[in-house]
């Protein structure tokens, strides 16, 4: 059985560029299962770093944002930047769009695409085979955690939510953590979040370990932004308007240029209603690299040292990276290894032409892929705004 178009991945970048397809007319089938990184990978209790505003799903049908779905569900309203927004209510979410605008959504596994003379073969954990002449990747997080190698050689089989070391998206409930000392390795969202989480949860003690001098800080609530700046999705600035309402010109940029502003520009930073729960709750220790992780009678062992040369071991009993996730075409094995060497990438990620097309004929990347060729907001729920109709009209063009 064949479909012109196949789309990996069924999260909000998959959900908007499966729904933009169809109104270009060009038909379309969806695998994965819906939110799933969302509901599995993102720990119970989490709030979005986005605002409300920021944080619907874009589709080409009215009456399908946060807010439609809030008053349809009964839920409360999401709506000023003081809102915050649990992730269990944007799972919810999602799952609402989905069986109201892509009511098939096939629940497999891809786990091969490969090609073929008129186009690709998809084969899917149910053991069937399907043919399509362009394939969407939209996998979002799913096997891009980043473990830095010092902790990787610290578990040769890999991280682990119950060994001494695992990745902040190995936990959906962090009280499996309760009564245990833990160190958050980490200055983000991702690593302050799952700080104060932990200690809410119940744990023995939480310190965060970050590498640089002053890395751990949080942003400007509301009503301090900036007024004589442009709003973003991330705050007043017009670096960050830039990133946000020029995604398109951001791949014109010499990768070097791109890399160092995603670094600059959306580094590491909490969000500022977090500020309030972490201090007194977490301890801090900055200016310190991981220079060696060992694992002594079960219990990870960090060594450290700083920019003057000193240092010391930390013991814990568990170490949580909260290292975030970092591009890596080799990770996503379900791209036959034929397909994947012909795949042409710069800065961290594929090489994609304006309608997001790889150098492969047919196989399209969104998302977090798409990050080094469209900038960061590519890894925000906002970024669907831009992916999806640039993505369907190029792919509409070609196939359609």
């Amino acid at each position: 059985m064949s479909t012109p178009v196949a789309v990996i991945g069924a999260g909000p970048y998959g959900l908007s560029t499966a729904t933009h397809l169809r109104a270009q007319g060009v038909p379309v089938r969806v695998f994965g299962h819906p939110m799933a990184s969302w509901q599995e990978q993102m720990p119970a209790g989490m709030l979005l770093k986005s605002t409300p505003a920021a944080s619907s799903i874009d589709v080409p049908l009215e009456g399908h944002t946060l807010a439609d779905y809030c008053a349809a569900a009964g839920e409360p309203r999401y709506e000023s930047d003081w809102d915050l927004l649990p992730v269990e209510t944007f799972v919810r979410y999602g799952w609402w769009l989905q069986r109201r605008l892509l009511p098939d959504v096939e629940p497999v596994r891809v786990v091969s695409v490969d090609r073929r003379a008129d186009g690709f073969e998809l084969k899917l954990d149910s053991g069937d085979q399907v043919g399509a002449r362009a394939v969407v990747v939209a996998t979002g997080l799913s096997g891009l955690a980043h473990l830095p190698r010092r902790l990787a050689a610290a578990v040769p089989d890999g991280p682990s939510a119950t060994g001494p070391v695992s990745h902040s998206s190995q936990h959906h409930d962090l009280a499996a953590l309760a009564g245990r000392d833990v160190v958050v390795v980490g200055a983000g969202q991702s690593a302050l979040e799952s700080a104060v989480l932990l200690a809410e949860a119940g744990a023995a003690a939480v310190r965060v370990v970050a590498r640089g001098p002053a890395a751990v800080g949080f942003g400007a609530p509301p009503d301090r932004q900036p007024r004589l700046r442009p709003a973003s999705p991330f705050g007043n600035a017009w670096s960050l308007y830039a990133l946000t309402q020029h995604a398109g010109a951001f791949r014109l940029l010499p990768p070097p240029v791109r890399r160092a502003l995603v670094r600059r520009v959306l580094g590491p930073l909490g969000a500022w209603w977090l500020r309030d729960r972490f201090t007194g709750r977490v301890r801090v220790t900055q200016g310190r690299r991981i220079v060696r992780a060992t694992v002594r009678d079960g219990r990870p062992v960090l060594a450290l040292r700083g920019a003057d040369g000193h240092g010391g071991e930390l013991a814990a009993d568990h170490v949580l990276a909260a290292t975030g996730y970092r591009m890596d075409l080799a990770a996503l094995d379900f791209l036959g290894p034929g397909l994947r060497t012909g795949i042409a990438a710069r800065a961290g990620g594929p090489l994609l032409d304006a309608g997001f097309g790889s150098s492969v004929p047919g196989l399209y990347f969104t998302g977090l892929p798409a990050a080094a060729s469209f900038g960061p907001v590519m890894r925000f729920v906002c970024g669907t705004a831009f992916a999806g109709p640039r993505l369907a009209r190029a792919v509409a063009r070609a196939y359609g």
